[in-house]
């Protein structure tokens, strides 16, 4: 298995690696809620025909079929379950992946709150013990390697607690994507310990938390300003001591809108792609934007479906 550290080639590339790691693998049972776009329906087919995903479509069925007919979209071989409506069709994918009749939830053309609403359900839902969290994995020009950015979608302003749940999500998704001792940025405005800036105390009492084992399968350091944390040099100008500065695996976010604003400056400024997933529910959940490109949404599929296969091999 190639691992995260070898995909080093600046410039884009990254993600056609992880789809030729797919190759070898066996396509995963897919509940894609309510694909009522052209959008959304073309990239589960798509995905189904590079071998990632057995995708088992979830809503109108005659919405669905007709979306494919006007597109020109080859639905021969597809399995349609009917649901009348976009919070029946999340309802219904959430049943079907409790039912273990899928593996993985792919989100339609629906909203990602009505698709999150089913998931966090206290009956019928997808929570663990574990915090929900999103990740961008990100395959950016400019940097060396794959890049995963947390949290920019689900967790708002989360707390202490929350983030060793983010935090070890990355890192058991850069594990399962190759990666044996994934480094950890953890993000804040200043690289130095002060109470002003309550993102540095969370900086530190992570860095110490992996210490004691509470945090596990990484290496974590923090704060470190982005510059510090994504350059070597910008890091020893300042005198930081780091194993993670200029070598980052995970970028660790204050907060969900600093992750946003990152992962976007990087899509929209670097020319980044980014695949999106939700981690910390029974199943990886496929999370798209309607902004993303079809290498993005591929690459999304290929991530998830790596990490089922992860999850499989833990039973």
């Amino acid at each position: 298995m190639i691992s995260l550290a070898q995909e080093v080639e600046t410039g884009t590339g990254k993600y056609e690696r992880l789809l030729e790691r797919c190759s070898s693998l066996e396509p995963i049972p897919t509940a894609v809620a309510h694909p009522c776009d052209q959008t959304s329906l073309s990239g589960a087919v798509e995905a189904a025909s590079k071998g990632l995903i057995v995708p088992i479509l979830v809503g109108p069925r005659e919405k669905i079929k007709s979306v494919a007919d006007s597109a020109g979209i080859d639905l021969a071989n597809i399995q349609i379950v009917d649901a009348p409506h976009s919070h029946a069709s999340a309802a219904k994918a959430v049943e079907l992946l409790r039912e273990a009749k899928a593996e993985l939830l792919m989100k339609g053309s629906l909203h990602t709150d009505e698709l999150m609403a089913a998931v966090v359900s206290r009956d019928g839902g997808l929570r663990t013990a574990r915090r929900i969290s999103h990740a961008f994995v990100m395959d950016v020009p400019t940097y060396h390697k794959v890049l995963i950015v947390t949290d920019g979608a689900i967790n708002i302003a989360p707390t202490l607690e929350d983030k060793v749940d983010i935090c070890q999500n990355a890192i058991d998704l850069a594990v399962s994507l190759g990666r044996e001792w994934p480094s950890v940025a953890i993000l804040a405005a200043v690289e130095t310990v002060t109470s002003k800036m309550p993102a540095t105390l969370d900086a530190a009492a992570l860095c110490k938390m992996a210490e004691r084992g509470q945090i596990k399968g990484g290496i974590l350091d923090g704060p470190l300003a982005f510059d510090n944390a994504i350059s070597t040099e910008a890091a020893r100008t300042k005198g930081i001591r780091s194993e993670v500065a200029g070598d980052p695996d995970i970028l660790l976010a204050p907060d969900l809108e600093a992750g946003n604003i990152l992962a976007k400056q990087l899509t929209f400024l670097a020319k980044a792609d980014s695949a999106g997933i939700v981690l910390g529910a029974r199943v990886p959940i496929i999370l798209t934007s309607r902004a993303d490109s079809v290498r993005s949404r591929i690459a999304s599929c290929a991530v998830a479906m790596i990490a089922a296969h992860a999850r499989r091999k833990k039973g």
